[in-house]
């Protein structure tokens, strides 16, 4: 007899519940685990596409937006005819390289230095060696500054023109043309070496003028046989950082600068003048044609320097002055020896009790009032030189002020009443290139005001009046605050 299937008999498992609880558990977070370790590595990934995609659009924004290099204008001054010669020393030509020119220091500062070292070469008959306007020696391209990328070297024919770079002097003159330092590497490769401290035993006073300076170094060169002198980069300058801030020793070398061809036929480079030219309805109207009297001599040229009748241009600094006008205060500054010709009005006088580290509350508030002054103060300055002065109706503010900052000052300005434009360097519309050199766009358009409001204790203001007053500009259109 067959016998019918067993049923299946349920068994009980031998492992306890804690311990298929304990299991199920491990099982769940493996599972979690490995969905964390998906999602992570996930996350990596896309982070990792993300900072790379990021890294890529910064590239190439930099490059897009990168500070310019000048090539073009490089490559220009080392094709100056004066660099194409079979024989570099014909006719008893010599050449001087200052190789301890300012650096790292803004255009006002190198600017003065350039045409005081400049003078030295010309006066002693010498080709004087330029270079470019230096930011960093490191042969960097680039240079850091106030969070800023800038380029390290700006050729000078990017911002001037005239025989400091290669220009030609007035007819006659005999004076061997500026050549670059590139090209004096090149033919003078083992040059006379001079330190400033060799010459220094022969000026006699321990603080002397720029006028003996200047006449004891002339004197010096023009022993030297060799035709290639260099100065020392690791001397001292031959014009000290301080001699231009002491009117007793600068200014005596002032008839000898202002009739020199380094200084009368200094201009400024095409790139300057262009972007004038587009930003001129800011400031001056822009008739078509503009009255001017030029010499006789150049009687078929255009003067690009007569001053524009009715604009006022105001120097106005902030930024970095905001700590420098109170260091000044406490040190017994003098303003800048150009702007303290004896002719200028609004001279400056240094208080008593100033000096030393040390000053005066009252002294603070003087200093400050002329070197950092407020909108307050700027307007009041400007008022009483509108009323000293007829015909004011345009005014230009040159400023490193914040955008805000000098947004208000032109509203400030405009409530005065009886002005046609009021501008400032924010409102300036500049190219790539002209972006780097605004500085001497500020400074052609303040040579070119009516009247100039300038700051005594700034070399950029102090460089402007050099060149009015080379100009021989009525020395009251200079004024101060």
């Amino acid at each position: 007899m067959k016998q019918s299937p067993r049923l299946p008999v349920h068994r009980r498992s031998s492992a306890s519940p804690r311990r298929l609880r304990s299991r199920a558990g491990s099982l769940q977070q493996s599972l979690t685990l490995r969905r964390v370790l998906l999602g992570a590595g996930l996350v990596a990934a896309l982070v990792y596409l993300c900072v790379a995609g990021v890294k890529r659009w910064k590239k190439r924004e930099f490059e897009r937006n990168k500070p310019p290099l000048y090539e073009k204008y490089h490559h220009a001054e080392l094709a100056l005819p004066q660099h194409d010669t079979s024989d570099p020393f014909a006719g008893g030509k010599k050449y001087l390289w200052v190789n301890n020119h300012v650096s790292g220091l803004g255009w006002g500062n190198y600017l003065e230095d350039l045409i005081m070292n400049a003078q030295v070469a010309y006066s002693s008959g010498r080709s004087f060696v330029f270079d470019n306007f230096t930011w960093n020696r490191d042969n960097s391209e680039y240079s850091g500054w106030d969070s800023k990328l800038i380029p390290s070297q700006i050729p000078l024919s990017a911002l001037i023109s005239g025989p400091l770079l290669g220009g030609a002097f007035v007819q006659g003159d005999r004076t061997p043309l500026a050549v670059h330092q590139k090209y004096f590497e090149k033919i003078c490769p083992n040059p006379t070496i001079v330190k400033t401290e060799d010459v220094r035993p022969y000026m006699g006073p321990e603080h002397p003028t720029a006028l003996k300076i200047l006449q004891t170094w002339t004197e010096y060169l023009k022993g030297i046989d060799d035709p290639c002198v260099e100065v020392a980069r690791d001397s001292e300058r031959i014009f000290s950082f301080y001699i231009y801030g002491e009117k007793w020793r600068l200014l005596p070398v002032w008839p000898v600068l202002s009739a020199s061809p380094v200084l009368r036929l200094l201009g400024w480079a095409p790139l300057v003048h262009a972007a004038f030219a587009a930003n001129r309805a800011l400031f001056a109207p822009v008739p078509p044609l503009e009255p001017y009297a030029p010499p006789p001599a150049l009687a078929p040229l255009r003067d690009p320097y007569v001053p524009l009748p009715g604009l006022l241009v105001l120097h106005v600094r902030r930024g970095d002055y905001e700590d420098h006008c109170a260091h000044l205060a406490r040190w017994g500054a003098s303003f800048n020896a150009f702007n303290a010709f004896d002719a200028l009005p609004d001279a400056w006088e240094t208080p008593a009790d100033a000096g030393g580290g040390e000053v005066g509350e009252e002294s603070m508030r003087l200093y400050m009032r002329r070197c950092l002054p407020s909108i307050p103060d700027i307007v009041r300055k400007v008022a009483a030189v509108r009323a000293a002065h007829e015909g004011i109706r345009d005014v230009y503010v040159m400023t490193n002020a914040k955008a805000a900052w000098a947004d208000a000052l032109k509203a400030a300005l405009r409530g005065t009443g009886g002005l046609d434009r009021v501008a400032t360097s924010r409102d300036l519309v500049l190219d790539r290139e002209q972006k780097y050199v605004a500085q001497a766009v500020d400074m052609l358009i303040g040579q070119r005001a009516q009247v100039l409001i300038g700051n005594g204790f700034s070399s950029l203001t102090s460089d402007i009046v050099m060149m009015r007053m080379a100009r021989k500009l009525p020395p009251q259109t200079n004024r101060f605050w």
